[in-house]
């Protein structure tokens, strides 16, 4: 009971944090630039509790958990009266500052979050140790019933006492069944399961990283590293982008069930891990919007150069049909990630089950 709500916390505080900060950044630009805030929700759908401020803004929490939104005065084109207080009455270089800000202040809660780890946590290192620090979702170590933790004393009848043993021995054994020892909680077990074939290297991965030694940094070292992680997770989501489109592959989105594991299995991780977490997640939020896909902060963001450049008005017919596609991908996008995450979680319970009946067909 206690494990579930430690989880249900964990997931609140990540959506509820990487959310209210997206969104405030829209509302302070807002508010500094003059233009009417009509409402600010976490959620979408049926409002369930909220207040009107003394500004006007209705400040409320809604029944759909999934996002938020800031919904400025006359922020729809053909309802705009062109006032000055209002979304469309202000010029174009105005209306991008607006949507800027919301990835923004995402990147900057990552950048945070990543240096205050560092900070206080201390520099983190690969580990020499076969003791499994971190996980990959999905992954056929995950899939398989591997936990935080564990250590792995042999691939196949073969001892590994170091990491690189350990990671030599996978990596030559590409899309190849294997046979692992591993040691949990003082008790061994087998494990078998298929490697992955890394489309990057040809290497075999099974989606684990080692147990990190923390080095002690000043703060000057530890901003500098914030820095690094949001610009690696930024450029790491570019290659997988790039990679999947030019080998014609399915990418391997999570959905908003595939986050809420990754975020309830870090917080019983440890805190740091969490929190690390949810700066990647937030880095993963703030790439998402500016992408230049319509009804994202970066599709607006296109519109606006566009108008800037161009010299031309937006028209409510371009806008309108920006948005109806921009619904049908976001949409039919969530669908496939929640496809995925179900179908990963499917994938786990047969592997699961069949390493449980193995380790029963092992004892005596």
């Amino acid at each position: 009971m206690i494990q579930h709500l430690q989880s249900l916390g964990a997931v609140i505080l990540t959506f509820g944090m990487v959310i209210f900060l997206h969104e405030s950044g829209h509302f302070f630009v807002c508010r500094w630039l003059g233009v009417r805030v009509e409402k600010f929700a976490f959620g979408f759908g049926p409002e369930l509790v909220g207040f009107t401020g003394r500004s006007g803004t209705r400040f409320a929490v809604c029944a759909l958990p999934l996002g938020g939104f800031v919904k400025p005065a006359g922020e729809e084109i053909e309802s705009s009266t062109g006032q000055p207080d209002e979304y469309f009455g202000q010029s174009w270089n105005r209306r991008l500052a607006i949507v800027a800000a919301g990835p923004v202040m995402n990147y900057l809660l990552a950048f945070a979050l990543f240096s205050g780890v560092v900070y206080f946590k201390g520099m983190p290192e690969a580990g020499t140790q076969t003791r499994i620090g971190n996980l990959m979702v999905g992954y056929p170590a995950d899939a398989a019933g591997l936990q935080l933790g564990d250590t792995i004393t042999s691939v196949d009848g073969k001892p590994v006492a170091t990491w690189n043993e350990l990671a030599e021995s996978i990596h030559k054994r590409p899309d190849k069944r294997v046979e692992l020892t591993v040691k949990h909680d003082g008790a061994m077990r087998t494990v078998d399961l298929v490697t992955k074939k890394d489309e990057a290297t040809g290497n075999g991965v099974i989606g684990i990283m080692p147990e990190p030694v923390y080095q002690p940094v000043g703060i000057g070292r530890a901003l500098k590293e914030g820095a690094a992680q949001c610009y690696s997770y930024t450029v790491f989501n570019v290659k997988v982008i790039a990679e999947k489109i030019a080998h014609h592959e399915r990418p391997d989105l999570a959905g908003p069930v595939g986050i809420v594991q990754m975020v309830s299995r870090a917080a019983h991780s440890g805190a740091e891990d969490l929190v690390f977490l949810i700066g990647v997640i937030s880095v993963a939020i703030g790439f998402f919007n500016i992408l230049p896909v319509p009804l994202l902060d970066g599709g607006h963001a296109a519109m606006f150069i566009w108008e800037g450049l161009s010299g031309r008005k937006l028209t409510k017919e371009a806008v309108a049909t920006a948005n109806g596609i921009g619904i049908a991908l976001l949409v039919s996008l969530l669908v496939f990630a929640t496809y995925n995450d179900v179908l990963r979680i499917r994938t786990e319970h047969e592997l699961h089950e069949k390493a449980a009946a193995q380790q029963q067909e092992h004892r005596p």
